[in-house]
């Protein structure tokens, strides 16, 4: 499997089609490419992030679409960032395509609103929870022990995003069946519950616990997570939804749809307990119905 493009890469590539368009509907990639003297595709696949692209290229390109200096400057500078492999690259053999991609999204986001509806979200899992769930699926995906193994660690390593020096802002809103549902042990449970309230705790983290008993709008059935990007490089990177499913695994970047997820999870959280009342909630919820398994 070939190196997943990283949001570098993938910032640098919409710039350099960006660039290149703004010279007008007779600047295709093929022209473009047959005037350096490259193979046709060349191009295009630089721009769609599916091939590497070496700093002096992008420098004959921008000298090509007669940037500005200074705009230049911060191009470069991306094109040398985009020549970096994410930490991910090594588990590319492990992970599924699409996921590998989405993982390379999600670190290199500065935001991060997810809705989960079925289990504890992914960055939040104790490694227990996280091999419970893994686990579940073996009958299904036919894993390896060691397949299982590396999962778990991909799972672990993600979650770095929480409590790196500039960390992911991360917003949940749980579906209150995600607390009561057996995962594991009661034991399991209860020390995931309790990992919940302590992650709480992290001022870029915000829980959200959506009671069962209370009217909601929209009533969803699909988790989801949409990602947001501060600029970088003088580039602007477009929001992504995720959508995770049994068999499906789509992210989407068109506005239109970006924007009604936004404006879903909103009316989600709304219909949501505060962050506090959450956190009370779930520590609730650990003691008295887990609290048969010694902590």
């Amino acid at each position: 499997m070939a190196a997943t493009p990283t949001v570098r890469q993938r910032r640098l590539g919409a710039e350099l089609r960006r660039l290149r368009e703004r010279l007008g509907p007779t600047a295709t990639a093929d022209e473009i490419a047959t005037r350096l003297g490259w193979s046709p595709s060349k191009l295009s696949r630089i721009e769609n992030a599916r091939i590497g692209v070496r700093v002096s290229d992008v420098r004959l390109l921008l000298e090509l679409y007669e940037v500005d200096e200074g705009h230049m400057g911060e191009i470069l500078a991306l094109a040398q960032a985009a020549t970096q492999r994410g930490w991910w690259d090594g588990y590319r053999h492990t992970l599924p395509a699409r996921f590998a991609a989405y993982v390379a999204l999600e670190d290199e986001a500065s935001e991060a609103f997810l809705y989960s509806t079925y289990s504890v979200p992914a960055l939040l899992q104790t490694r227990e929870y996280a091999l419970s769930v893994i686990e579940t699926g073996r009958t299904v995906t036919l894993s390896t022990p060691r397949e299982m193994k590396r999962t778990l660690d991909v799972r672990m390593r993600r979650q770095e995003l929480l409590r790196r020096r500039q960390p992911l802002d991360y917003s949940a809103v749980i579906d209150e069946s995600v607390l009561l549902r057996l995962v594991g042990d009661s034991g399991i449970m209860r020390r995931q519950l309790k990992s919940l309230v302590a992650l709480a705790e992290l001022p870029n983290v915000n829980l959200f616990v959506q009671r069962l008993s209370i009217h909601r709008e929209p009533l969803m059935g699909e988790s989801f997570t949409l990602l947001k990007f501060d600029p970088a490089y003088d580039v602007q990177f477009p929001d992504v939804a995720y959508v995770d499913s049994f068999q499906l695994q789509v992210d989407v970047q068109d506005d239109t749809i970006t924007d009604r997820y936004g404006r879903a999870w909103e009316a989600l959280r709304r219909a949501s307990l505060s962050s506090e009342e959450s956190k009370i909630y779930i520590s609730r919820i650990a003691h008295e119905i887990w609290r048969d398994q010694a902590s």
